[in-house]
C-alpha cells in the first residue's frame, strides 16, 4: 500500500517535512515565503519541488498550478506546515488579536480546501505555539476548528513536548491534525520515545569549536559541519570571571545537564554555550532541534537563526507522520505488526 503524498505550505527549512519524510511519505511540493529556506530546502529534499513564494500573493489557484504534472487528479494527498505564529505566541508581549499573522492558518485551510477540489485529502497537519488556545485568539481558534468541520475533516488538536519524543528540548507546541476517515482519525496516536540522559552536554559536548565569522569566510575556513559557525563575542558580559551570568532572554546561558530551552531565538538573542564564553553556533542550536548532523541549512547569520527556530523538531514530526502511517495502515487491515515494519 503506497502512503499518500504530501504538500507542505509555509514549509521554513523542512524539519516536519523531514520527519514525514523518514516515515516513509512522498514529499512532492515544499512553497515557503522565504528564499533562504527554500534554498535550504532544496539542497536537503532532492527530488521535491521547493517554491519560494508568498502562498498569500500565490493563492489557490496559483498552488494548483504548481501541482500539476506533480500530482494526477483524485489523487490521495497529505497537506502538513507551520504557518507563522508569532502573532500568537506568549513571548511576543505585544501580542494582539488583530494581528494580521493571525489569519495565515487560516489561510493554510483555505488553500487546503482548494486542494480538496482536486485532489483526495487524507489528512492535515499543522503546528503552532501554546498561545493560539489563549481567550484573546479564542476566534481565530474556533475560526480554525470551525474551517475542519466545514472540509469535513474530523480535527485533533493536542499540546506534544519535544522532550517525550527524543528531543533534548523543552520545546511545547500545539499539533492540530484533521482526517478524512473517522477510523483513521480514532487511530492516530502518537508514541511517545522514553529517553534517558537529554541533556545540552549529551547532544553538544562532544563537537569541537567553531570558526568565528569573518568577511570572505568560506565553507572551507568552518570545521566539522558548514553551519557550526558563529559569531564572534562582543559583550564584556562573556570576558567576566565565570563567564556570562545569565540575564532575560538575551543572555540565555544553557545548562550541561539539562535539556536546553525551546529553541527559538531573536537576531541578538542565541542562547549562550554552556561554558559561557560565546554564544551557540548555528550547527548547535541545529542538533539540539533533533536534525540530524548531514542536514545544512543555507543562507545569512539571521536567515539561518530563522530557519532553525521555526522549525518543527524532525524526531518529533517523525513521531507524528509515523502515527499517520500507522493508522492509514491499520484502517486498511494491515496488522500492526507489518505496518510498524513499513514505517
Amino acid at each position: 500500500m503506497t502512503l499518500p503524498k504530501v504538500v507542505s505550505l509555509f514549509s521554513g527549512a523542512g524539519g516536519l517535512d523531514l520527519g514525514f519524510q523518514e516515515a516513509g511519505f512522498p514529499l512532492v511540493l515544499a512553497i515557503d515565503k522565504s528564499l533562504a529556506a527554500i534554498q535550504t530546502h532544496r539542497r536537503n529534499f532532492a527530488g521535491t519541488t521547493s517554491l519560494a513564494a508568498d502562498l498569500e500573493q500565490l493563492g489557490s489557484e496559483g498552488v494548483l498550478k504548481q501541482l500539476v504534472g506533480l500530482l494526477e487528479p483524485g489523487e490521495l494527498i497529505g497537506v502538513i506546515g507551520g504557518p507563522p505564529c508569532q502573532g500568537f505566541s506568549r513571548a511576543n508581549t505585544g501580542s494582539e488579536a488583530g494581528d494580521p499573522r493571525n489569519r495565515l492558518p487560516l489561510l493554510y485551510l483555505e488553500l487546503v480546501q482548494a486542494l480538496q477540489s482536486i485532489y483526495t485529502v487524507e489528512f492535515v497537519l499543522f503546528e503552532n505555539v501554546l498561545g493560539i488556545r489563549d481567550s484573546k485568539h479564542s476566534s481565530v481558534f474556533r475560526g480554525i476548528l470551525s474551517k475542519f468541520a466545514e472540509m469535513d475533516l474530523k480535527a485533533d488538536v493536542q499540546e506534544y513536548s519535544a522532550l517525550d519524543y527524543g528531543v533534548a528540548q523543552t520545546r511545547n507546541r500545539v499539533i492540530i491534525s484533521g482526517f478524512r476517515s473517522r477510523q483513521v482519525a480514532d487511530r492516530f496516536r502518537p508514541i511517545k520515545i522514553p529517553q534517558k540522559n537529554l541533556t545540552v552536554r549529551a547532544v553538544i559536548g562532544s563537537l569541537p569549536n567553531p570558526a568565528y565569522f569573518s568577511r570572505g569566510m568560506s565553507v572551507a575556513d568552518i570545521p566539522h559541519h558548514e553551519n557550526h559557525w558563529t559569531m564572534r563575542p562582543v559583550s564584556k558580559r562573556f570576558f567576566q570571571a565565570g563567564g556570562v551570568t545569565p540575564a532575560g532572554r538575551s543572555f540565555r546561558r544553557l545548562d550541561w545537564n539539562k535539556p536546553s530551552p525551546t529553541v527559538a531565538y531573536g537576531h541578538r538573542e542565541i542562547h549562550v554555550h554552556p561554558e559561557g564564553r560565546r554564544r551557540l553556533s548555528i550547527y548547535e542550536a541545529m542538533l539540539l532541534q533533533g536534525f540530524p548532523p548531514e542536514f545544512v541549512l543555507e543562507g545569512t547569520l539571521s536567515a539561518q537563526v530563522e530557519q532553525v527556530s521555526n522549525a518543527v523538531p524532525p524526531p518529533l514530526a517523525r513521531s507524528l507522520a509515523r502515527a499517520i502511517a500507522q493508522a492509514i495502515y491499520e484502517d486498511a487491515g494491515i496488522s500492526p505488526k507489518c505496518a510498524a515494519a513499513s514505517v
